[in-house]
């Protein structure tokens, strides 16, 4: 269960953050470039919206699953707000354990973390 709840949350960090760029690229072309068809924003802006609201839900829905405690939670949130910053959590979240959930000691965590064995060289 926290395997999927980690991966969906990463999913959803990710294009929030991407959305985010996109939406200041187009108002970087629409307001600064004066470009003729305004850059792109009444689409990007709605893409941006949604993914927003979506990764909002899915924050408020993996927090149990992955074992967070409320001030993990209010970050993850937060960190919605300025741009780029759901990939910092997410990059935050998983060097420090917390994508993994409470099960990960029995069931062996999402398997992000698997140590890599040098491979030996056939006789």
């Amino acid at each position: 269960m926290s395997s999927k709840a980690a991966l969906v949350f990463r999913v959803a960090a990710v294009a929030e953050a991407l959305s985010w760029a996109g939406l200041l690229i187009g108002m970087f072309l629409k307001y600064v470039v004066h470009a003729a068809n305004d850059g792109g924003v009444p689409v990007l802006g709605m893409v941006h919206g949604v993914i927003f609201v979506l990764y909002v839900v899915i924050s408020l829905s993996v927090a149990k699953p992955l074992g967070w405690r409320p001030r993990t939670l209010v970050l993850a949130l937060f960190s919605s707000i300025p741009p780029l910053f759901t990939w910092l959590f997410e990059k935050w979240a998983l060097r420090n354990g917390k994508l993994d959930g409470p099960q990960r000691l029995s069931q062996g965590g999402t398997g992000l973390f698997q140590a890599k064995t040098p491979e030996t060289a056939a006789a």
